[in-house]
């Protein structure tokens, strides 16, 4: 028999293969909780999909509705800037983005073991504002509760506070584990007004608690709030009991959480655009450096020189320091040493050294002022033993460097004497 005879017969003793079809696991329908008459008496409506079922509170605002001090009408004027604007910005959007207000309670802070047990949705079609809850109705039937958000079938922008680190993330996970039963969850835009509001408040607020930010920024201040904290205590007791009470009020916390989150994004807005400074000359010098590291030099400029022109000397040394490093930039070098001279006095250590490094920069390689970038180099190791919140190593290294550039600007000394 020929070699090719007998592989063909061996083909033949082996048969075909057989696929092992992997089969969709079998979805089954969870049972109706027994507290549904409560839950729905208590204001919530019963939804019901191809999952189970889920409850779900809406809530309508006319455009005039005011919360804290801005009506809600006002996000279309901040819109508006930001199309007049066209700048590349985390806030920038046009009247062409869906924005949708997005929050969420969880029964825990991470883990598999982690629900989310409300979607909170704010957003508008410009007649009116539409408040929707969407609660758990148990964790059994958390496929019906995803699948109602929507979340997968369209394209949005979500705006959040913290949402693109925790809240998004968690959907994500919560989706995965139920990724065999229902359709793919979408990617969405993100705005985090957490990321943001952190650029704007930097050393000004002690605290970035949206609730703080109300106070202290939106003029809101709640009554009879619930803490966070003990929302998820709350639902789960509500599920046990039957007894949704007190879920309402996490339901009532998290509107209020909606609704801040469009008055924050309206306010923080109008202090990118409003030169009229009703804000601290810290906020403001945060927003002149927001713009340039954004590359957005020209506004950034004249921002720090708002800055600069209208608050106290004492209040202004950073706004000086970063305006003196855009100048250098520029090669306005002149213009640089007067800035970071008046930023000196009202400066931190660290930015000190900064500024005596890039007044010795510039004395050195464009003002050919050896002596004078010899002072300030000298004052600069001076403050580099000073500095307390340095290491050792970080400490000798910088000394170090100060040390040969101090080296190097004696020899230029004695070689043009």
């Amino acid at each position: 028999m020929s070699y090719e005879n007998k592989i063909l017969q061996m083909k033949k003793m082996l048969g075909k293969k057989t696929e092992n079809k992997v089969e969709k696991p079998v979805f089954q329908k969870p049972n109706r909780p027994s507290y549904v008459k409560q839950w729905e008496n208590a204001g919530l409506t019963l939804i019901e999909n191809d999952f189970g079922v889920l409850f779900k509170r809406v809530v309508t605002y006319p455009l005039d509705y005011k919360h804290g001090a801005y009506e809600l009408r006002e996000l279309f004027e901040a819109i508006q800037l930001w199309v007049d604007a066209g700048h590349e910005h985390p806030y920038a959007v046009t009247f062409d983005d869906t924005l949708v207000f997005f929050d969420t309670e969880t029964t825990g802070l991470k883990g598999v073991g982690t629900h989310i047990f409300l979607l909170g949705f704010l957003e508008t079609d410009e007649e009116e504002f539409t408040l929707t809850q969407y609660v758990l109705a148990d964790p059994s039937n958390e496929a019906a509760f995803l699948f109602e958000s929507k979340l997968w079938q369209r394209a949005v922008t979500i705006v959040s506070y913290n949402g693109k680190s925790f809240d998004w993330p968690q959907l994500e996970t919560r989706w995965t584990l139920n990724g065999a039963h229902i359709p793919r969850l979408r990617s969405q835009k993100q705005i985090d007004l957490l990321h943001s509001t952190k650029r704007l408040w930097k050393n000004d607020l002690e605290k970035m608690k949206l609730t703080t930010i109300e106070q202290e920024k939106l003029g809101f201040c709640r009554q009879g709030d619930i803490p966070g904290f003990l929302a998820p205590v709350i639902y789960l007791d509500a599920v046990k009991s039957g007894q949704p009470d007190a879920l309402m009020k996490v339901l009532q916390h998290n509107e209020w959480d909606l609704l801040s989150l469009i008055t924050l994004y309206i306010h923080s807005t109008q202090l990118l655009f409003n030169r009229q400074l009703q804000d601290s000359a810290t906020t403001y010098t945060n927003i002149g450096k927001w713009f340039n590291d954004l590359k957005l030099k020209d506004t950034g400029m004249d921002v720090l020189s708002t800055v600069t022109e209208n608050f106290d000397v004492a209040d202004t040394g950073l706004a000086h320091y970063y305006l003196a490093l855009e100048q250098k930039r520029t090669a306005q070098f002149e213009l640089a040493v007067k800035s970071f001279t008046k930023a000196l006095p009202t400066i931190d250590i660290p930015y000190k050294i900064k500024a005596y490094e890039q007044l010795a920069i510039i004395a050195e390689h464009h003002l050919r002022d050896y002596e004078e970038a010899i002072t300030h180099t000298q004052t600069g190791l001076h403050l580099i033993g000073k500095h307390n919140t340095w290491s050792r190593a970080q400490k000798d290294k910088q000394t170090l460097a100060w040390e040969k550039r101090l080296q190097r600007l004696r020899t230029k000394v004695e070689k043009y004497k």
